[in-house]
């Protein structure tokens, strides 16, 4: 393999490598997003807690 195909063949890695490194933090960054988002949704949500022993048991008398 000759030195022309050798740098060509090492540059379409390495811009593999960068933009494999690139796609991996915007889908780091969406997940945080997407995670605050949640935790603020669970923190203003009003529905009250459910009955600690609600369909615990269950009734099987005639």
């Amino acid at each position: 393999m000759d030195i022309a195909a050798l740098s060509t063949a090492m540059s379409q890695v390495n811009l593999g490598q960068q933009v494999g490194i690139a796609l991996t933090k915007k889908v780091m960054d969406t997940a945080e997003v997407n995670a605050n988002a949640l935790t603020e949704m669970l923190k203003t949500s009003s529905a009250p807690a459910p009955h600690p022993t609600l369909g615990k048991f269950i009734d099987i008398s005639g």
